[in-house]
Parts: C-alpha cells; structure tokens; sequence
C-alpha cells in the first residue's frame, strides 16, 4: 500500500514530464489516436505514461534502478498535487478515447490495467491524505533514510492545511513518529543511514574524490536533513499531538469525509464494491473456519483442542520462539534456500534475478511488521530483498517463520515480481504496477501451496499457516471495526488476540491504526507485510 507523506517540494511541470518519450496528453496525443491503431495508440500512450510517472514520483524511479531522477523527490504541494491530478485526468480521457472494443489480449489487459490504475489515484483525491496522515512505517522520518539522495523535508504545511480543517492522524501513529525522530536527531550526522554512502568505497574514485562526495553528504545531513527533522519534530510535539484522535475516533469514521474516502480505499485495496458490513461478516465467518482447522491441528501438536489453550502455549513457551537477531535471519535464510531449490520442479518460468535477506534497519525495526519484501532493480543492481524483522528477537516465533518466508520471498512476492519485471511482452507499467489484491493473493496463495511442495518442517510450521489465515481474516474484521464502525484500538488488539496465533508485539504494531489502511504496496508499489 502506498506511502503516506512524501517529501520535498520540488519544481515539476508535471503535464510536461513526459515529454522524454513523446507528447504528453492532450490535442497532440490525441492526433497521434486518430493516425493509428487502437493497439499502438495505447502502446504509444502507456509508455508516456510510465515516463510520467517515473519522473512524478522519483522515488519510484529510483527503486526500480533508473537513476534519471535520483537528485529530486516528489512535488506534494497543493500546486502540485493538482498538477499530478489534472495529468491523470488528461491521461485517463486520452485512454478512454482509445476506446477498448478493438483489443483484445494482452492490449486489452493493459487497457484495463491502466484505466484502473488512473481511476484509482483520481479516487483517493477525495481523501486529501497528503494532509493529514502521519505514518510511523513510511513517513518522512523513515523513507527518507531509506534513500541515499537527500533533499529538504516540507509536509508540514500539507499537515497544516488538513489540521486547519479538522483532518489529522491518530495520536499514536503520531506519538511513534516523534519517537522515531527523536531516536534519529540523538544520533551524530556520521551515524545516521543517510552517511552510509560516504563510508562505501566507489570503483574508480579517487581518495580525493571520495573525501569531497562525503564531506559534501555530512554537509547535507547537517545542514538540510537535520534541521527539517528538528522542525518536523516540533510540529508532530507542538501542533499535531494535542489535536490526535483517540478512542473511537481514530479510525476514517473520526474524519470529516472519512465514509467516502474509506469506501474508496475499500475499493481500491479489494477491488470489490463490497460494504464495510459485508466485509466484515466475511472476516467472522472465516475465522470461525480457521478456528475450527486451529482445533484439529492443535490435538497432534499440543495434545489438546482448546484454542485458548494452544494460543497460549505458542505465545509463552521459550521454545517457540528464536533468541538472539541471528538466529531470525538464519531461518529466514534456510527456507528461503530451501524454496530456491524446490522451484524448479514447480514452475517452468524462473527469476533471473537473485534474493537476499535482510534485517530491517534498527531505527524502523521497532515501529514496523515482521517482515516486507522489496523488489529488484530493473538495472541488476539491487537484488529482491526479504527484510526481516529481527528486533526483540525473544518475541519472533518460530512457528511462523517458515510460511513468513514463502510468502515474502520464494515462491510468493519474489518468485511474482522479480519475473514481472522481466517480461518483455507487455508495457513497462505492468511490469511494475498492479493491484494489491493481485500481489497479495499470490503471496497467500503460494502459504498453501509451499506445503503442497513439501516445504514446511512439520505441523507447528502448519499451525503458522492457520496463523497467517487468521490474521487476514482478523484484518478485515478489525479494519471495518475501526475505520467503519468505531471500535477502539484496544478492541482490535483483543479481538486478534483472541482470534489469531500472532504474537502479541505484532499484534500491538499492527492495532495502531493506520491512517488511512495504507500499506507499502502503492509507492513504489512493492509488496509490504502479509496482507
């Protein structure tokens, strides 16, 4: 799901921004239709599009190993975000004049594809999220330091604007937000994420070189980044913290416009036209089914039936659970290796490009899931990752560590993604772009099908499986209590733990609520924790 505060304004034209691969939309674009097939018109138009997008969101850009536009990020001023709106209606109506009734396979796809995705981004304008949502998961406090490009912090004035009109985040998201900026300010510059680029040693740098390129980055650090973080923490403690939403407003039922705008983000995260109520119902009826395979498989492993009683042996016995940050990654890395070598027999079609794991960074460890995968650079540069969580190890069990890893990795998001973007027969945009409900369900999918494969040890890596059924049978039970029906985050925590066999600090993080239920996959639209 996709980021919620982006940052640094920065001078975008965007109508213009395509204008590396051809006419934007508009009069132009719309000659080059009536001269050409339907099939390369949207040929034609797709690649402008992705052109557009690339240069709109840098970020994204940069993500997938084009460096074009590594020196900027994203214009998210009003002016901006208007200019990025009027672009996708421009491209949204040259679409919809190419007209679909002559296409047909993979064109008619990507007709489909795009049309959504416009449709989509013009939707959740009503939300106005850029004003209002603090995010302690991809907030600037945190995304920013996942890049080695720096550029000035400003979403203040976009959270200014919505507290002026009664929008603004939950109080927890924001109370863990300054937690993290102040966690990050104690440090030295040298020390931050951001300098680690200055310690690297480039091919064919000289001493000087290398001095000038990390004194120019502290510089940077101290003189930008450090100065918008103290000032982003002043607002968060000064402005923000006083006006957070609690109790049973927390959720989009707390917001002024918050029915529509959750309806849409319904929408665009299901695909499915779907009331908050018959979602919900869909969440209790699947867990009573789950709870009901969670007593079946409970007797061989425990030797007992009783939920109550199986939750509470997985969740306290030491044995269950890893003890140091070490021992996390290596079974992380043992069933991915494990899953690598079992997919030849299981698929024709394999990723060229490799997995690796890694531990998420300590200072978004303590505030974010269990795990999230991040796709590969298209330039070969960067392999797909499998960030795991390896923070308060004593907590990480190690019944889910094995389904955690087929999902996130080999043969879930990796195994989809990596060879999506190794396609050649269809546009760029699908190759990076798709609906969460799509990314997602594969990674769900493949829990199941690694124990057709012979993957999972033995039945409490099964019970790990029921697990994860449960947690996203809980989600939309929790989610349409929240942001639908008013529930309290302590209901939701109680609710889940009831329901699931997640740990209990997972289920705390993942109670917070979110604001807005975004997660990772919108930008860049990468798989995040298991949906």
């Amino acid at each position: 799901m996709r980021s919620a505060l982006k940052i640094l304004p920065i001078a975008l034209t965007l109508l213009s921004a395509a204008c590396t691969a051809g006419d934007g939309p508009g009069q132009d674009g719309q000659r080059g239709i009536d001269a050409a097939s339907g099939s390369e018109a949207l040929a034609a138009l797709g690649e402008r599009y992705w052109e557009w997008h690339l240069e709109a969101s840098p970020r994204s850009a940069t993500s997938i190993g084009d460096r074009r536009y590594d020196d900027r990020l994203a214009d998210i001023t009003p002016t901006g975000r208007e200019r990025r709106y009027e672009a996708i209606e421009a491209f949204l109506s040259e679409l919809r004049a190419i007209g679909r009734e002559s296409l047909a396979g993979q064109d008619l796809i990507s007709y489909l594809a795009l049309e959504e995705e416009l449709q989509d981004d013009l939707d959740r304008r009503v939300c106005r999220l850029a004003e209002w949502r603090v995010d302690h998961r991809s907030g600037p406090q945190v995304s920013l330091l996942n890049i080695a490009d720096i550029q000035r912090v400003e979403t203040i004035e976009n959270l200014r604007l919505g507290l002026a009109d009664g929008l603004v985040s939950n109080r927890l998201s924001v109370e863990y937000a300054i937690e993290q900026l102040r966690m990050q300010l104690e440090k030295p510059d040298a020390e931050w994420p951001l300098a680690e680029p200055a310690v690297v040693r480039r091919e064919g740098w000289s001493d000087k070189e290398h001095e000038a390129f990390g004194t120019a980055l502290l510089t940077a650090i101290g003189e930008s980044v450090r100065p918008a973080f103290e000032r982003l923490l002043g607002f968060f403690e000064e402005e923000l913290l006083p006006a957070g939403r609690t109790g049973d407003q927390v959720g989009m039922v707390g917001l002024a416009g918050g029915e529509e705008c959750y309806r849409i983000l319904r929408q665009s995260y299901t695909t499915l036209g779907l009331t908050a109520e018959e979602i919900h119902e869909i969440g209790l009826q699947e867990n009573a089914r789950i709870r009901a395979e969670m007593t079946t498989l409970g007797k061989p492993v425990f030797g007992t039936s009783d939920v109550s009683e199986i939750q509470r042996r997985l969740r306290t016995d030491p044995a269950l659970h890893f003890s140091t940050a070490e021992e996390v990654k290596a079974k992380a890395e043992e069933a991915t290796a494990r899953a690598q070598a079992a997919i030849p027999q299981w698929f024709g079609r394999l990723p060229e490009t490799p997995i690796v794991v890694q531990e998420i960074p300590e200072y978004e460890a303590p505030f974010t899931t269990i795990a999230y995968y991040r796709r590969p650079a298209a330039d070969g540069t960067r392999p797909g990752t499998y960030f795991i969580n390896t923070y308060a190890p004593e907590t990480r069990p190690r019944y889910d560590a094995e389904v955690l890893a087929y999902h996130e990795g080999i043969p879930g998001h990796h195994l989809q993604l990596a060879i999506a973007q190794e396609l050649t027969e269809i546009p760029e945009f699908r190759k990076y772009q798709g609906a969460t409900a799509f990314v997602e369900g594969w990674a769900l999918y493949t829990e199941r099908l690694a124990d057709e494969m012979g993957l999972y040890t033995d039945d409490q890596d099964r019970l790990g499986v029921l697990s994860f059924d449960a947690w996203r049978a809980s989600r939309l039970v929790v989610d349409t209590g929240i942001h639908a029906f008013g529930w309290t985050r302590e209901q939701a925590i109680e609710y889940m733990l009831e329901n699931t066999l997640l740990a209990e600090n997972n289920v705390e993080n993942e109670v917070l609520p979110r604001s807005g239920a975004g997660e990772r996959c919108r930008e860049p639209r990468s798989a995040g924790d298991p949906h």
